[in-house]
């Protein structure tokens, strides 16, 4: 059962696959406009505990803590031969699932559940990544469409084996 009405629901579904699109096609610059101004984008270090300690993240520890300005400042690292994790680029699927959508606490904005396997590849390595995650989206909508205002990634894994994160989840 949609908490939502089924228009909204196939408009967060496409961007959504509209945000997977541009980032498995290396195009972060059009991404990142996809961001509000005052964009959250964080993913948390997943700790393992007992059942009774809570939901198993740490508060105080993120492999991203970003804001807009820190996401245009990585995007235009990208964008130069400085890139050198990302020379050559990561061939990347995002695979997006099971989106639950919900009205927020604003009433232009949209609570999004979504769960995320991203395969990644990388010249001729024989390792590939895949990192699945459960995506915790808020999106707010502007005269040009929605917006992601606020994004938080929380791992499966408790230890990533990835070379390094320099590409958005």
């Amino acid at each position: 059962m949609l908490e939502t009405s089924a228009e909204t629901y196939w408009e967060v579904y496409e961007f959504l696959m509209r945000e997977a699109e541009l980032l498995d096609g290396h195009h972060e610059r059009e991404w990142v406009e996809l961001c509000t101004d005052d964009v959250v984008y964080r993913m948390p270090v997943r700790e393992t505990r007992e059942r009774g300690a809570g939901e198993g993240f740490n508060g105080q520890m993120y492999y991203f803590d970003e804001t807009r300005g820190s996401l245009e400042l990585r995007v235009r690292r990208l964008e130069t031969e400085y890139a050198w994790a990302e020379d050559p680029p990561s061939r990347t699927r995002h695979f997006v699932t099971n989106i639950r959508v919900s009205s927020a606490d604003a009433e232009e904005e949209l609570a999004v559940r979504s769960n995320l396997l991203l395969y990644r590849s990388q010249g001729t390595e024989l390792h590939q990544d895949l990192i699945s995650a459960e995506r915790r989206d808020v999106l707010r909508r502007s005269e040009e469409g929605l917006r992601l205002a606020r994004r938080e990634i929380l791992l499966d894994h408790s230890v990533l084996t990835t070379h390094n994160l320099s590409i958005f989840l």
